[in-house]
């Protein structure tokens, strides 16, 4: 017997949209049981990549590296290292490390990723901005700077050219804000900041009639950042444009 994971992602991406947390754990806790009980190894895959993703965002430590454990050992038991699948996985494991302050332990995810990505992608493919980006973040973490911008700069190459890839582009912007500031300090870097956010908020706003849940997403993750800029108004606009997508939804 085989899960239909259409189904399944249809359903988590529902409690997504109405930021229904407790019921998107639920669900996903629920279809990992079944995954097991009939062997399912895809759907299995599947379901402790998402719960990694799930946890990190919770801030669920011990669970999201568990669910890393998981996903690697089931890559090894499916034979399907080298594959685009595992590397997007990677980049799943590599981001859930950097989330918990362990971004060295990360990095030869992120790297391993990157090659096969690199290798088996198209050069325009979207999935090659997120990797350059995640990967960036990292590389911050352990100050190596330099590499950060570089993959910075091939992230904005990629989504600014990209067909409706403005949102993405405007996280890679405050991404390279905080990278500057936090090289080469506020004062001295604050022209160059200002350029970044200001960037960034043009993007958001060119993109403020998609009003759909990626959207939310992208307003809720930006918020913080313009406010730590002192983007006060702005921060307060993007929270609530996100709390009206999903109490529409």
């Amino acid at each position: 017997m085989k899960i239909a994971l259409d189904r399944v992602m249809q359903k988590l991406d529902e409690y997504f949209d109405k930021n229904d947390y407790k019921g998107a754990l639920q669900h996903l806790t629920y279809w990992a049981a079944e995954a097991e009980l009939v062997q399912d190894a895809r759907a299995q895959f599947f379901i402790a990549n998402e719960l990694i993703g799930f946890h990190r965002k919770q801030q669920n430590e011990a669970e999201a590296l568990a669910a890393c454990e998981k996903t690697l050992a089931l890559i090894e038991k499916m034979g399907i290292d080298g594959t685009v699948g595992a590397a997007t996985a990677y980049i799943n494991i590599a981001t859930a490390y950097k989330a918990f302050d362990k971004a060295a332990e990360g990095l030869p995810y992120f790297e391993k990723a990157k090659s096969i990505y690199e290798a088996q992608l198209e050069k325009n493919d979207p999935q090659l901005a997120g990797l350059y980006n995640n990967m960036g973040l990292a590389l911050c973490d352990l100050e190596r700077f330099e590499e950060a911008n570089a993959l910075y700069k091939k992230a904005i190459v990629l989504t600014e050219n990209a067909e409706d890839g403005g949102l993405d582009a405007a996280i890679t912007y405050l991404n390279m804000a905080d990278a500057a500031e936090r090289e080469k300090g506020v004062e001295q870097a604050q022209e160059e900041i200002t350029a970044f956010i200001e960037k960034a908020k043009a993007l958001l706003e060119a993109h403020k009639d998609s009003a759909d849940g990626y959207y939310a997403f992208v307003c809720e993750k930006c918020a913080p950042s313009f406010g730590y800029y002192g983007y006060f108004l702005y921060q307060k606009t993007l929270e609530e444009r996100a709390k009206n997508i999903y109490e529409g939804n």
